[in-house]
C-alpha cells in the first residue's frame, strides 16, 4: 500500500488516543504519550492471532469459516474469562495498521465469510483504519464487530459504515453482578443502549441466499450458574425493547475458567437443567429468531 494511501487516514484516528474515551470506563490515558488505559492498551494495535475460525453462530461461521482477529486486552475483566491470556494478560504482539490490512486481504483470500473483529474496542481507531485501507485494496467482506456489549454510543456511532454486522453481548441483568463478575458498572444500561444504537444503525440480521450474514445485530447471552446472568430478565427486555425480530444466540458453553474458582457459585460448568430453564425463557419472550446450542456438542448451534 503507497504511503499517500495510509497516511490519509493517520491523524484523525491517532487523536482519539491523546485522551482515551473510547470504552464507558472514559479513562482519559494519554496513549499516543507512552500511558496505558485502564483496560491496559498502550498506542499500537496488539494482536493475538488471526485466522479462519469455525464455531460462531451459522450466519457467521457459514461453511469456509470467519475472518477472527482476536485483540489483546478488553475493557471488561471477567473472573471466568477463557481467554485471559488475551484479554487481561495481553498475550499477543503489536502490529501496524497497514500490517491488518493486508491479514484482512489475505483472510478474504482464504475463502473466509467475512472480517470478525473480536475485542476491538480499545483499537477503534486502528481497526477503522485497516478496513478502509483493505477497501482501498478491493476487499469485499462484511465486517463483523464482536463485543461484550460495553460500549459507547460515541463508539456505535464511529463504527457506522465500517461495521456491517454486530454480534454483540447483553451479559447480565443485575449491575451489582456486573461489577462484581466483570468489572463493569451500569453494565445493563450500557450493553442495552448499544444494543440499540446497533439496531438503528444496520437494522436485523439479513442474510444473503446461502444464510450467510450481510448485516444486522445478533445478541448473545451466556447462561451462567444460579442464572446470575438474568436470563428470564434480559430475554423479557430484548422482547419488549429491542423487538422479538431479533436473533437471540443462547449460549451454555460456561465452564470455570481463570478465577471463576474462587468465586461461588461459578466454579461448576452449568447444568443441562438451567440451560433448559434458559431456552424457555427465551420462548416465553416469544424470540422465536436466532440459535440454541447442543449441550452435548457446544459447536452445533440450531435455530431457536
Amino acid at each position: 500500500m503507497d504511503e499517500a494511501t495510509v497516511g490519509r487516514f493517520e491523524e484523525p484516528y491517532r487523536q482519539l488516543l491523546t485522551s482515551c474515551r473510547l470504552c464507558p470506563r472514559r479513562c482519559g490515558a494519554d496513549r499516543v504519550g507512552g500511558e496505558v488505559g485502564e483496560c491496559g492498551a498502550g498506542a499500537e494495535a496488539r494482536l493475538a492471532s488471526a485466522t479462519v475460525h469455525i464455531g460462531e453462530e451459522p450466519p457467521i461461521s457459514g461453511v469456509r469459516g470467519s475472518g477472527t482477529f482476536f485483540f489483546s486486552h478488553c475493557p471488561l475483566s471477567c473472573v471466568y474469562c477463557q481467554n485471559f491470556p488475551i484479554s487481561q494478560l495481553g498475550h499477543g504482539r503489536n502490529v501496524t495498521v497497514p500490517a491488518l490490512a493486508e491479514r484482512m486481504l489475505l483472510l478474504s483470500r482464504r475463502g473466509a465469510h467475512n472480517i470478525n473483529i473480536v475485542t476491538g474496542t480499545p483499537f477503534v481507531p486502528h481497526i477503522i483504519h485497516a478496513v478502509a485501507l483493505a477497501r482501498a485494496e478491493g476487499l469485499g467482506l462484511p465486517v463483523v464487530w464482536n463485543t461484550s456489549g460495553f460500549e459507547t454510543p460515541e463508539t456505535i456511532d464511529r463504527l457506522a459504515g465500517t461495521v456491517d454486522i454486530y454480534l454483540t453481548d447483553i451479559k447480565y441483568r443485575d449491575d451489582v453482578i456486573a461489577e462484581k463478575l466483570s468489572g463493569a458498572p451500569g453494565y445493563f444500561t450500557i450493553a442495552t443502549e448499544a444494543a440499540k444504537r446497533m439496531l438503528e444503525q444496520v437494522g436485523s440480521l439479513e442474510t444473503d441466499a446461502r444464510g450467510i450474514g450481510k448485516s444486522g445485530v445478533i445478541i448473545r447471552h451466556l447462561v451462567l450458574p444460579d442464572d446470575l446472568s438474568g436470563t428470564e430478565k434480559v430475554m423479557r427486555f430484548i422482547a419488549d425493547h429491542l423487538g422479538t425480530g431479533v436473533h437471540v444466540s443462547l449460549m451454555g458453553q460456561y465452564f470455570p475458567a481463570h478465577r471463576a474458582a474462587d468465586v461461588d457459585p461459578l466454579g461448576r460448568p452449568i447444568t443441562s437443567a438451567e440451560y433448559e430453564r434458559a431456552k424457555a425463557a427465551v420462548l416465553r419472550a416469544g424470540l422465536e429468531l436466532g440459535w440454541f446450542q447442543d449441550m452435548d456438542d457446544p459447536t452445533l448451534r440450531r435455530g431457536a
